[in-house]
């Protein structure tokens, strides 16, 4: 196995378009790296120039610590397995899987041991004389798979295996892959616009928008610290809730107001995110993840000043759980990054958005994540704990977190 270094990896196309801008990445020997984003980031783009079928405008590509750049594809020892499968009609499975291997010249022998090896990783060992019209959306990934796993490469290149699959089979196939990338200790970087497929399947999670590395992180990380708006609008459904807030102090004690709304900030909250400090009596975008609102009906010891009162517009049984919609009269967010985002995977026309909210009495739409048992119910009065341990804090001109952008005004 090897690792993988991008060093200012640059894409601009004739017409001036800059697809990647000076990427810096290093995957680690072994590690699983998923690149996501919304269509047109630069991901897939990325990813074909380390295979060698985009040229490289400027920066480089080592593995293993060799520079790539000029290694035509066949010579990078790098397998790459595609959204379409790419397999041969007229072969069957086992000839599909031993192809490459063939091509290479190597004896007949060993091209049947290294199949039948990847046909028992994949539990493919009886579908191993099927023709690919004969097999599911899923066995034929396996046999895609089965190719690249046959050459013993240095590396995988996985460009949104899984978007031709339907729901259920991808969620087989994300389990499946993760496990045999995790038996085989395969270096591996694997693209998807599908959240759910980086958070659930990466060692580490690559947000890219615009061909710009917006934050590499751990999924945990990235889902609790995200570093910019952009960010955390794009992780996480639903996506998280955010409002123009003002901070202010009142007897020693930091609030967050929005709206009607006044949330008491603990002394954790202030420890956690230091950069508040800068923002005292400022305005800052507040982020409310729906999960980390609780109906204060069932909550013991419920807290009144972490509770909002507001009013159920819509309600959605997702059957193991509810999501209340409603309302919140406050500002709400139109930085360029939300904008950005908004348009790109959540509406059509960010401002048609802002608009239609305002004619609805103005306020933003927030939605709360509830358990089952929750007693909300539309067009009536709803209180809804807040947990102000989990809060998220950026500033509303940079898009950076509060505590990112106190340390960038600094240097």
């Amino acid at each position: 196995m090897a690792d993988i270094a991008l060093e200012s990896l640059t894409k601009v196309y004739p017409d001036g378009t800059h697809a990647v801008t000076e990427l810096d990445l290093v995957v680690s020997s072994g590690e699983f790296v998923v690149f996501v984003g919304p269509s047109g980031c630069g991901k897939t783009t990325a990813l074909r120039m380390i295979a060698g079928l985009e040229t490289i405008t400027a920066g480089h590509v080592t593995l293993d610590g060799q520079v790539i750049n000029d290694l035509p594809p066949k010579e990078r020892d790098i397998a790459m397995v595609f959204q379409n499968y790419a397999l041969y009609p007229h072969m069957n499975a086992a000839r599909n899987m031993g192809f490459p291997l063939k091509m290479r010249g190597l004896p007949q022998a060993e091209i049947d041991n290294r199949v039948r090896e990847a046909a028992r990783i994949l539990g493919l060992e009886d579908s191993l004389h099927k023709k690919p019209r004969t097999l599911s959306g899923g066995q034929r990934q396996r046999v895609a798979m089965g190719r690249a796993i046959v050459r013993n490469p240095q590396a995988f290149l996985m460009d949104e295996p899984l978007s031709n699959l339907d729901a259920k089979l991808r969620v087989e196939m994300r389990a499946e892959i993760s496990r045999i990338q995790r038996d085989l200790g395969v270096t591996t970087i694997y693209v998807t616009h599908d959240q759910t497929e980086a958070m659930t399947m990466g060692d580490r999670v690559v947000v890219m928008r615009n061909g710009l590395l917006q934050q590499i992180a751990a999924p945990n990380e990235l889902y609790d610290r995200p570093r910019n708006l952009f960010v955390a609008e794009f992780i996480g459904s639903p996506a998280m809730n955010l409002v123009v807030a003002h901070l202010e102090r009142a007897g020693g004690t930091v609030w967050a107001a929005f709206g009607p709304h006044r949330l008491r900030l603990e002394p954790a909250t202030l420890e956690q995110h230091p950069g508040l400090a800068a923002y005292e009596d400022r305005q800052v975008v507040l982020g409310i993840r729906p999960e980390d609102l609780e109906d204060a009906s069932v909550v013991r010891d419920s807290h009144p000043d972490r509770v909002i009162s507001v009013v159920c517009d819509i309600r959605e049984d997702m059957g193991s759980e509810v999501y209340a919609h409603f309302n919140v009269p406050a500002d709400p967010v139109a930085t360029r990054e939300v904008v950005e985002a908004l348009v790109v995977e959540r509406a059509e026309d960010e401002e048609a958005r802002i608009a239609a909210e305002r004619a609805r009495g103005g306020g933003v739409v927030f939605i709360a994540r509830l358990d089952r048992t929750t007693g909300a119910r539309e067009r009536e009065a709803l209180a809804l704990e807040v947990d102000v341990t989990r809060l998220h804090f950026f500033d509303p001109d940079t898009g950076l977190g509060v505590d990112e952008s106190v340390t960038s005004a600094a240097a």
